[in-house]
C-alpha cells in the first residue's frame, strides 16, 4: 500500500490562500464545509466525494471545484487512493479578482464540481509548484492568472438561494446560536425551543440549508475557529479548550478529518510565513 503523506501551508505571496499537497489511501474526509473555495488538481488516482447528495469521481488530470460553505466529503475512489494539489482561496479574494475582470456582480459560483480543462490544469500545477518552491513572484503571478482563468471559463454568479420552506428564520437563528455557543452547545431540543421550532422540523430545514446536521455544523465551526487560533500561535492543547473540544486528541481527530493534516503539522507549516512572506530566521 502506498504511504499516505500530506503537507498543508500558506501561500507565500497571495493573502488568504492555503495550499495542500497530499496523497491519501485510507483517509476519509468527513462531511464538512470550508469558509473559502476548494480548488484542486488530481495528479494520480481517483477521488470520490459527495456534494449536495450527488457522488462525484475526479480522476487524473481533472479539476475539483467546490464553493465556499458547501458541505462535501472526500475518499479514495480506487484501491490505490489519490494524490492531488489543492488551493483554498478566500471568498473575498476570488470576488475581488472577478470584480477586476469586470464580471457580473455576485459571489463567484462553480456549477460543475469536476472539470476537464488541460490548459487550466497545467496552470494550476505550475502555480502550485511555484508556491511550494517559495518563489513569491512566480507563485503570485501564476496563482492570480489561474484564478482569473477559472473564473472566466468555469464560474457564474452564485444563484440566489431560497430559504428552506417555513424554516429560513429558524435556521438563521440556530446558526447564530451555534456560533455563540462553541463551548456549551445546546441539545437539539433546546436549540429548537430557542428558535421557536419543533426539533425534527428544524433538523430537516437545517440540513436542507447547510448540507449538515447541527452537530456536524458545530464541529466545522470549531475546526474553523481552531484553524484561526493555531495561526495566531496558540498551542494545540489550549486551542482544543478554547473551541470546546474535550482535549487535544479530540481536536486532532476532527481537525484531520476536515483539514487532512493534524493541527500541530498545520501550525508548523503555516508558521513558515509571517505577514505574507518568508519569516526571517
Amino acid at each position: 500500500m502506498t504511504e499516505e503523506r500530506a503537507r498543508f501551508w500558506r501561500h507565500p505571496a497571495v493573502p488568504e490562500t492555503d495550499l495542500l499537497k497530499a496523497r491519501y489511501v485510507t483517509h476519509r474526509f468527513t462531511r464538512h464545509a470550508h469558509d473559502g473555495y476548494a480548488i484542486g488538481l488530481i495528479v494520480e488516482g481517483v477521488e470520490e466525494f459527495d456534494h449536495r447528495g450527488s457522488l462525484h469521481r475526479a480522476g487524473t488530470g481533472e479539476l475539483v471545484l467546490v464553493d465556499a460553505d458547501t458541505a462535501h466529503t472526500g475518499q479514495a475512489g480506487v484501491p490505490g487512493g489519490w494524490a492531488y494539489r489543492m488551493l483554498y482561496p478566500s471568498v473575498a479574494l476570488l470576488a475581488g479578482i472577478a470584480a477586476e475582470l469586470g464580471g457580473p456582480p455576485g459571489t463567484p459560483h462553480f456549477p460543475r464540481q469536476v472539470v476537464r480543462d488541460d490548459h487550466v490544469a497545467a496552470l494550476l500545477a505550475r502555480a502550485h509548484r511555484a508556491a511550494e518552491r517559495e518563489d513569491a513572484l512566480s507563485a503570485s503571478t501564476l496563482s492570480r492568472t489561474l484564478f482569473a482563468r477559472l473564473l472566466t471559463r468555469h464560474a457564474t454568479p452564485r444563484p440566489r438561494s431560497s430559504p428552506p420552506s417555513g424554516g429560513g428564520r429558524a435556521v438563521r437563528e440556530a446558526i447564530g446560536l451555534l456560533h455563540d455557543s462553541l463551548l456549551d452547545p445546546p441539545t437539539l431540543d433546546a436549540l429548537a425551543d430557542a428558535v421557536g421550532a419543533r426539533p425534527f422540523a428544524l433538523l430537516r430545514a437545517f440540513k436542507e440549508a447547510t448540507g449538515l446536521p447541527p452537530h456536524a455544523y458545530l464541529t466545522s465551526l470549531r475546526v474553523g475557529r481552531a484553524r484561526r487560533l493555531l495561526l495566531s500561535g496558540l498551542p494545540p492543547a489550549r486551542v482544543a479548550a478554547e473551541v470546546g473540544f474535550t482535549d487535544q486528541a479530540h481536536l486532532n481527530r476532527h481537525f484531520k478529518r476536515i483539514m487532512g493534516v493534524p493541527p500541530a503539522a498545520y501550525q508548523r507549516a503555516a508558521g513558515t510565513y509571517e505577514n505574507g512572506g518568508p519569516r526571517a530566521s
